[in-house]
């Protein structure tokens, strides 16, 4: 058993996704995002603000150690702002969105399918699932969502070093989200779903499992470099 954290984003984009009829896919992807802050990512949360006609004080998330523009920079801004965006299109309140007892939490839950929660590091709450059950979950997202993360996987993660940006990159129908603590999830347009969990809670011996299990030579070696940049070794 593990906590979906932020591998849900694509569950928790859901009820944005039912709330309108033109968003734009940027919007969709930065919902579903561990960003960092890269100006177009930014935009893009700045994006569905507008959408809410919310401001950044709105946004339910913190700030986040070493990251510019306070709680904009957090790279949970993007599911918040769509989720005030997301209140907006429904009639919901506001405030206080992240909490388990309003509409919009009790939509996510209905949609994940409820179980033991906590509260994830952005605020939200989170739910437990086995691992067979992670698997499956990146498998219900919606065709609008699925389309809008391979339109834009640089939004969903970053630019460049991101496996769940780079895993939709190389096409095959994947979309892909990775989670705190170890989690990494994914699923094709076949409806094959995976998810794969690091024991020790770091993320950097992902690649190199996901090569394995989905025979992808790109992410079979991660180099290992010291604060100079030197290579110093290799995870494979």
């Amino acid at each position: 058993m593990c906590f979906l954290r932020s591998s849900a984003k694509p569950i928790q984009a859901i009820p944005l996704a039912e709330g309108y009829d033109d968003l734009d896919d940027d919007e969709l992807a930065i919902a579903c995002a561990s960003h960092r802050a890269e100006p177009a990512q930014l935009a893009a949360v700045r994006k569905l603000l507008a959408r809410a006609e919310a401001t950044v004080d709105d946004l339910e998330n913190g700030s986040q150690e070493g990251r510019a523009d306070d709680k904009l920079g957090h790279n949970c801004s993007g599911k918040h702002a769509g989720m005030l965006a997301a209140c907006r299109a429904h009639g919901w309140p506001l405030h206080p969105y992240r909490d388990a007892s309003h509409p919009l939490q009790q939509r996510i839950a209905e949609l994940i399918g409820g179980g033991e929660t906590a509260i994830d590091g952005c605020g939200v709450p989170t739910f437990a699932r086995s691992l067979r059950e992670a698997a499956e979950l990146l498998t219900r997202v919606p065709a609008r969502i699925r389309n809008a993360m391979r339109a834009h996987p640089e939004l969903v993660g970053a630019s460049q070093d991101a496996l769940d940006t780079d895993l939709m990159r190389l096409g095959g129908g994947w979309i892909a989200k990775g989670g705190a603590e170890g989690l990494f999830c994914a699923a094709n347009e076949h409806g094959l779903g995976v998810a794969l969990k690091a024991e020790d809670g770091s993320s950097r011996a992902l690649g190199p499992a996901l090569a394995e299990v989905l025979g992808l030579a790109a992410f079979r070696e991660v180099p290992v470099r010291n604060s100079l940049g030197e290579l110093v070794g290799s995870i494979s």
